[in-house]
């Protein structure tokens, strides 16, 4: 195969590949983009919205937890165990008192929130996750995982991270291959050529996004995510976790921990838990270095374990130190500090928070407004572009398939890209059955476009 030929093969091969990811995948990509520029640009608007929950004009000295939970308790009618506490950060805010209410979620509290200063409930609500979300932004946030359909809703999110950097991937380097030379004068460019250029920039704009998202989509994801939990944990890549055993039991390296809860064992503590040590493990926690102002107390789920004090201020990169304190000697036993993490459990921190919209605040969001937005932009083009040279019907060459495509690449390339498909298609389930869906849609289309077509064609 001269080089020439080996050129327009893979040409071939990665035009066909990136129509389909286009049109089969690109919707739910667009829709992925578009709730995630929804989710970040609404944290202001929940505030406003909940405000009178979230926010207190009393002025005064606050009341120690223990009597804020007390009340939260009481409030609370149901037995539910405390499943964590995050004291009023300033002056002006309520305090949350986090219950696990198993008729609730995955990662879903009921939360209540307390004047610190005159003790008053000022809401009762549902909450989500470490980041503490309240329910508007949780009913985005779950069109935004799931399409509001649970754990077979998020397939479409998995299916959305799965292919989105091979697809911008395979857009660059198509882009280079297909690229004309360059000519001294201007050449007169018609409106298809025009979108083409726009769709190509935005690629070019937006690949280091898409890698990013994709790769941290990719950790939440319910099948790819327990292969990428594998892989961090063999690379030690693991974010650490404070040893929280009474037992000398070593700490549980948990991929998602402080983003979901357990019930399991909560009974064993809650009859006795005492609402005054909340007050002094914070204060054991606080001096030894716990110094962020927004923090989380979890009291211990069995007898035998310790509290742990988090930090969670995700607006800064460096808060989420924690601390596990003994109870029962209020001796802090164990600590992690942000800046002995290994490097690339740092930058997973920062991705996933980059990727919710909370790293530096507001810059973030408008960061990912506008990556969103041009996300969405790039996807229409694509569309408007297909829809532009889509073969008239009758007209179908069965040539055009994927199949056909790889068929005509070099005996190594064939090799390589079959091994390589397998291999993804292993690490990332999703993606491997939806190219087996692509492949028998393409064969399907391929025998009917050759008996349709005349004789001797």
């Amino acid at each position: 195969m001269t080089q020439r030929a080996s050129r327009q093969a893979w040409v071939n091969l990665l035009r066909r590949l990136h129509f389909y990811i286009g049109l089969f995948v690109g919707p739910f990509i667009f829709i992925a983009a578009l709730s995630g520029t929804l989710y970040v640009a609404t944290p202001q608007l929940e505030a406003w919205l909940f405000r009178d929950a979230l926010t207190t004009s009393v002025k005064g000295s606050p009341h120690p937890l223990a009597d804020q939970v007390a009340v939260a308790r009481q409030a609370a009618g149901a037995p539910l165990p405390v499943q964590a506490v995050r004291p009023a950060s300033q002056t002006g805010e309520t305090t949350r008192v986090m219950f696990s209410d198993p008729q609730l979620g995955a990662s879903e509290t009921r939360s209540l929130f307390i004047d610190p200063v005159t003790l008053e409930v000022k809401g009762d609500m549902t909450v989500y996750g470490t980041s503490g979300i309240l329910p508007l932004r949780l009913w985005i946030d779950n069109l935004h995982r799931s399409l509001w359909l649970g754990d077979i809703g998020r397939n479409y999110s998995e299916l959305a991270a799965s292919w989105m950097w091979i697809a911008a991937l395979g857009g660059i380097a198509l882009w280079f291959l297909t690229r004309p030379p360059r000519q001294r004068k201007p050449t007169r460019h018609n409106a298809f050529v025009s979108q083409r250029r726009w769709h190509v920039a935005l690629g070019w704009l937006l690949l280091v996004g898409l890698l990013l998202f994709s790769a941290t989509g990719l950790t939440w994801s319910r099948w790819a995510g327990d292969n990428v939990n594998q892989l961090r944990a063999a690379m030690d890549w693991m974010t650490p976790q404070v040893n929280a055993s009474l037992r000398g039991e070593p700490a549980d390296n948990d991929p998602h921990a402080g983003h979901h809860s357990s019930h399991h064992g909560m009974a064993m503590a809650e009859p006795g838990l005492d609402n005054g040590l909340f007050d002094a493990v914070l204060s054991a926690a606080r001096q030894a270095g716990i110094q962020a102002a927004r923090v989380e107390i979890r009291p211990a789920k069995t007898t035998d374990r310790a509290w742990t004090v988090n930090e969670i201020d995700r607006r800064w990169p460096t808060q989420v130190d924690a601390a596990a304190v003994n109870p029962h000697t209020l001796t802090v036993i164990d600590r992690t500090r942000f800046s002995e993490f290994p490097l690339m459990a740092k930058l997973t921190r920062w991705g996933v928070d980059f990727h919710m919209g909370i790293l530096f605040g507001l810059a973030n969001q408008l960061a990912l407004m506008a990556f969103g937005t041009a996300l969405c932009v790039l996807i229409l083009l694509g569309y408007r572009m297909w829809w532009r040279r889509r073969p008239a019907p009758g007209q179908v060459n069965p040539a055009l398939t994927l199949v056909n495509a790889w068929l005509g690449l070099s005996s190594v390339g064939r090799g390589v890209t079959f091994v390589t498909a397998l291999l993804l298609g292993l690490a990332l389930p999703v993606m491997g059955v939806s190219l087996a869906l692509f492949l028998a849609a393409d064969l399907a289309r391929w025998h009917r476009a050759r008996s349709q077509a005349p004789v001797g064609a």
